[in-house]
């Protein structure tokens, strides 16, 4: 109970820190601690696979996706500035998120195989991880394949539609047409008189 109520805050702090972050790269980074809290509060659930995918799909895919995104909407903007070396100020976080992390995985470890879990199949005192078993992989499979297996190809039509409806929002259509002489003129008189007032400010 007393890791649940810790996870809990952790999990309304990091929320929050989400919404009120005067950075989006900070957001970011409590995201990525809302979504690791997620996780261990999954374990902690015995449900080992859903915190796996939490960690695979949300944190290593969705996350870069959304700092690559911030990475690109701040490109050409202007010169990023240096700042200072923060890199040694890191030795001490790093540190601390390592024990951390390591003893969640040695809790979970130790935990992992302690408490018997009713399944609803046949097999009731079955381990977690074990086949026919509440929370593990082939009961998960089975029930995807099977009962949910309409929702799942829904599912699975609904995201190639979104991703071709992005290539075709994205695609270069100019591409395809030649482009105008009179327009690449203009454009290149554009640039040399753009180049002419940098170098007169200078």
């Amino acid at each position: 109970m007393i890791l649940f109520w810790l996870l809990a805050v952790a999990l309304i702090a990091s929320a929050v820190c989400v919404i009120t972050a005067s950075k989006p790269v900070y957001s970011v980074v409590a995201l990525l601690a809302n979504f690791a809290a997620l996780a261990i509060m999954y374990m902690s659930l015995s449900a080992e696979f859903i915190a796996v995918t939490q960690i695979l799909v949300y944190s290593g895919a969705i996350l870069i996706l959304f700092l690559f995104v911030i990475a690109l909407l701040s490109s050409g903007i202007g010169a990023f500035s240096l700042g200072t070396d923060r890199l040694p100020k890191i030795s001490t976080p790093a540190l601390i998120a390592f024990v951390v992390a390591l003893v969640s995985i040695a809790y979970g470890g130790a935990h992992a195989f302690a408490h018997v879990i009713p399944a609803p199949a046949a097999n009731a005192a079955a381990l977690v991880g074990d086949a026919d078993a509440f929370g593990s992989v082939s009961d998960f499979g089975a029930t995807l394949f099977t009962t949910q297996l309409l929702p799942f190809e829904l599912t699975a039509l609904i995201l190639m539609v979104a991703v071709i409806g992005v290539v075709v929002l994205a695609g270069d259509h100019e591409a395809l047409t030649p482009p105008d002489p009179r327009k690449l003129a203009k454009l290149r008189r554009l640039e040399r008189e753009a180049i002419l007032r940098e170098g007169e400010s200078r």
